[in-house]
């Protein structure tokens, strides 16, 4: 059986979404209550903060790039949790102009289809009883969203908690909680979003603050209460083609950016998944049919990658004879010259002639479509898929030929094809600066 859930949303980004997200995960977790998380969207970060807080695996769910069948199987890993709670991405109804397979990436769109009352969380500094406002513009904006009720957050003191109170009550808006000013659980972030899960050495403190922190300021039980979901049984999970059998997965601080579904769903079709770290100097497994560099922060590692001459030598031998692809950073750790935001050029693996740099940064981001020249691992030319790019580097030459015609999601063309490049002895190397996350159908 699917247990009823929540979306834990806001008006915009930086409200305080992923500090209450966390916080109940980890209370929950120290009440015996298994939750499931989900995040709404494409971020790369949050669902490994989720694990760590929740001790289950969390998976996207995108209303723009993946159909109907594909979130419902993602939904049908919450089968045995007692709850299941969803963090969303910027504001509750922010998507994109042109919908998608199932909808234009709102977090809106997940919360109808599932069944998943919304809990608001609202900054209310600067603002008292006109806050109600806010909260009663969203419970209207969209009938088939459910408002369960807000959380306040970053509350000055009592008497402006009473104060905000009041508009509630005046609107008829339940307060599940409220969450005064306390800066010091707020997770650092960097110019991509939050550190990563696994860079942060003091998580497990962070987390326990957190749950104490909301535990002590949020109706837990209310809120468990006003859950609820229209999925009763598992469906079946979408397939997931693998991009080989036996796939040499770069991981460690430099390339982390996965997409837990696609783990998920390679180990579901049989694929022996072989992790290596490139910053430990590690080559990938010979014995692996293909090799994926995932994103991360190259750039942050550069000089260490530069130095590090067995896994260059290592994936310069593996890709004479088999696939290699690379998404994001791992494409421009596959490229000939990574130059810092110092402007310092360090040498990559020299793939592709690919060469980026930070000391010029130019901001990429929105959601991409994709229809393949050639193919990559798991795809065949002519393959039309759908991903997500975001990074802030700007490429200084790409001389290889175009992997793909690339369009966002107005359907506008956008320069970065992605490179791919053959070699004598059958192997291929391939790159795009998007992340996969479900084939165009």
């Amino acid at each position: 059986m699917i247990p009823p859930g929540l979306m834990i949303s806001a008006p915009a980004s930086g409200t305080g979404k992923t500090t209450l997200m966390l916080g109940l995960l980890a209370a929950f977790r120290a009440r015996g209550v298994n939750v499931q998380p989900f995040k709404s969207g494409p971020d790369y970060i949050d669902p490994a903060f989720h694990t760590a807080a929740s001790g289950r695996a969390s998976f996207n769910v995108d209303s723009w790039s993946m159909d109907r069948a594909c979130i419902d199987g993602l939904v049908g890993n919450a089968a045995g949790a007692d709850l299941i709670l969803a963090e969303g991405s910027m504001g509750l109804f922010d998507g994109v102009a042109i919908p998608g397979q199932c909808g234009n990436g709102a977090s809106a769109d997940i919360a109808a289809h599932m069944g998943w009352p919304v809990v608001l969380v609202l900054d209310v500094s600067g603002a008292a009883q006109s806050v109600a406002a806010t909260a009663l513009g969203f419970k209207l904006m969209r009938p088939d969203v459910t408002l369960a009720g807000v959380v306040l957050n970053r509350v000055a003191s009592p008497r402006h908690e009473a104060l905000v109170r009041v508009g509630m009550e005046q609107a008829g808006v339940t307060v599940l909680g409220a969450l005064p000013r306390r800066k010091e659980i707020e997770m650092p972030e960097r110019h991509l979003g939050l550190v990563q899960a696994g860079e942060q050495e003091n998580l497990p403190q962070i987390l326990a603050e957190a749950a104490d922190f909301v535990a002590e300021h949020v109706d837990m039980d209310a809120l468990r209460a006003a859950a609820a979901g229209t999925l009763q049984d598992a469906p079946a999970p979408a397939k997931v083609v693998p991009p080989g059998m036996r796939i040499a997965l770069a991981q460690d601080d430099a390339f982390a950016f996965v997409y837990p579904h696609l783990l998920a769903g390679w180990r579901a079709a049989g694929a022996t998944v072989l992790p290596f770290s490139p910053l430990a100097d590690q080559a990938p497994d010979p014995s692996a049919d293909v090799c994926w560099l995932p994103g991360g922060y190259p750039e942050l590692h550069a000089g260490k990658l530069a130095a590090a001459e067995v896994f260059r030598k290592g994936i310069q031998n593996f890709a004479r004879t088999k696939p290699v692809h690379g998404e994001c950073g791992g494409y421009m750790a596959m490229g000939s010259v990574l130059v810092d935001k110092e402007g310092v050029g360090h040498q990559m693996a020299g793939l592709l002639g690919l060469e980026t740099s930070f000391a010029k940064r130019k901001f990429h981001l929105g959601y991409r479509k994709a229809e393949l020249n050639a193919a990559i691992p798991g795809h065949g030319a002519g393959s039309r898929l759908r991903g997500h790019e975001f990074h802030y580097a700007t490429i200084l030459s790409e001389p290889d030929a175009p992997l793909a015609h690339i369009t966002d999601s107005n359907d506008l063309q956008v320069d970065e094809t992605g490179s791919t490049r053959s070699f004598d002895g059958g192997g291929r190397a391939t790159g795009t600066f998007f992340h996969l996350i479900a084939e165009d159908i």
